[in-house]
């Protein structure tokens, strides 16, 4: 045992992924497995998988679990639903989210065993936008025991991943807390979030933790939230020096174009599968930038109407991941430059492209003072 110790001590441990091993040419077998390995680690064909730190690889077990947590929260929710409707309660249609203060009072009283609609209605939030009239009529219902028993059940449930929840935020919370701060910007005083936690946001101040550790605020950038950088942190680390351009960063997750060429000729420019979890947050926070009043915004619009919305939105998220490492690397802000601000490119490069032709013909083009660019 203890010549495998000083062996291990003396070599570099590589996590390697087996499709690599897989793809390369030449004899292998289940029994010689070991020695095609050793023989291909020592011809140096085999390429360690990126791994972060050990301190960001316990945050990004615990940031995981979370997720886990969520998504079976969100069957419940919807098990919740589907028992409403089932009793023809149709309050989904009144209350624009039934885990809000709204939804989940009325809920709780008809687990409760309060099944009169005046009496639920007047349980809304002062500032809900359906008057009590319109709720009242909406919660008019067949409240069948059986659909009622399988309400509170599905209740109970939710309410268990929320107590889970509320322990692992407290889990993240402390873990953040040990990272050593690249800003001076201190740590933030439990129980005092910026603003008041919505939809699945954690109870403390997760922006000003991700703001510490790292030195740079992403939430900046349209469509970034706490939530998204925090999950594209845990994946990548705080190092950017592992990718050594943006190229190799975008390459990693999957989101550049691809080069399928053959005799010359570029035959597909799809870009190849990766299962990867901080890709899949860039591409929800192309969706999100695209309801912004943002460049951004008017640039994935744009795509959208020309390439339709797949292609937009890996297009957004590719222009999303370069400027999260331009500011990962080098620190700085993000400025948004403005809504019109592609639109204004796009005309200068048709207009571009259109002189050039112009002169290939033996035209000049000249633009009349009512076209010409509004800068």
């Amino acid at each position: 045992m203890r010549g495998s110790d000083d062996f291990l001590s003396r070599t570099h441990v590589k996590l390697v992924n087996a499709h690599h091993v897989k793809t390369l040419p030449g004899r292998k077998s289940d029994v010689l497995d070991c020695q095609w390995i050793q023989q291909l680690h020592s011809y140096g064909l085999l390429s360690a998988s990126f791994r972060p730190n050990d301190q960001v690889c316990v945050l990004r077990s615990y940031i995981r679990q979370r997720d886990n947590l969520v998504r079976s929260a969100c069957v419940h929710i919807q098990r919740i639903q589907k028992a409403l409707t089932e009793m023809n309660v149709l309050l989904h249609q009144v209350v624009s989210d039934i885990t809000g203060t709204t939804g989940m009072s009325i809920i709780r009283a008809i687990v409760a065993g309060e099944h009169d609609p005046q009496t639920l209605a007047a349980l809304g939030h002062p500032r809900t936008r359906r008057s009590a009239t319109e709720i009242a009529q909406a919660l008019q219902g067949d409240y069948r025991q059986e659909h009622l028993f399988i309400l509170q059940q599905e209740l109970t449930l939710y309410d268990a991943y929320q107590v889970q929840l509320a322990a692992c935020d407290a889990q993240i919370d402390q873990c953040l807390s040990t990272f050593e701060p690249t800003s001076e910007i201190a740590l933030p005083t439990a129980g005092s979030p910026r603003r008041k936690p919505q939809d699945n946001q954690p109870a403390f101040d997760l922006q000003t933790h991700l703001e510490r550790i790292s030195g740079v605020d992403f939430t900046r950038i349209d469509g970034m939230g706490a939530l998204t950088v925090q999950t594209i942190l845990s994946e990548v680390g705080l190092d950017a020096s592992r990718f050594p351009t943006s190229k190799h960063f975008t390459s990693w997750l999957g989101l550049c174009p691809g080069s399928c060429i053959t005799g010359g000729k570029v035959k597909n420019s799809r870009t190849r599968r990766v299962v990867s979890r901080a890709a899949n947050a860039f591409r929800m926070a192309a969706v999100a930038a695209g309801k912004t009043r943002s460049a951004l915004g008017a640039f994935y619009r744009r795509l959208r109407t020309r390439l339709g919305a797949p292609k937009a939105i890996t297009a957004t998220a590719h222009k999303l991941a370069r400027l999260f490492y331009r500011l990962w690397s080098s620190g700085g802000s993000y400025d948004d430059p403005g809504v019109n601000y592609y639109e204004q490119r796009y005309q200068e490069q048709i207009v571009k492209g259109l002189r050039k032709k112009a002169q290939a013909l033996g035209f000049d083009l000249v633009a009349t003072p009512s076209a010409q660019i509004v800068s």
